[in-house]
């Protein structure tokens, strides 16, 4: 029984995109083990607070995944 943890910075996401989360990492379990594990799947989506998340000591924000997210996507669509 697979169970998938994912955690997100809290305000990221929106709520169509966690639910978009949820749908495509099942499809892709069951793209690698078959229709029958669909059942079997949990994933569950749990939400940092902003700031309560550091990479190499540095706390991230909220306000600083969302401008980093928009630069890139500023560079795809040029």
């Amino acid at each position: 029984m697979p169970f998938v943890n994912v955690k997100l910075i809290k305000g990221v996401f929106s709520a169509a995109e966690k639910q978009e989360l949820l749908v495509a990492i099942t499809d892709a379990l069951v793209t690698v083990k078959g229709e029958r594990v669909r059942e079997l799947v949990s994933v569950a989506i749990e939400e940092v607070e902003s700031g309560d998340w550091a990479i190499g000591g540095k706390p991230l924000s909220t306000a600083d995944v969302l401008a980093r997210t928009a630069e890139t996507s500023k560079k795809k669509n040029k």
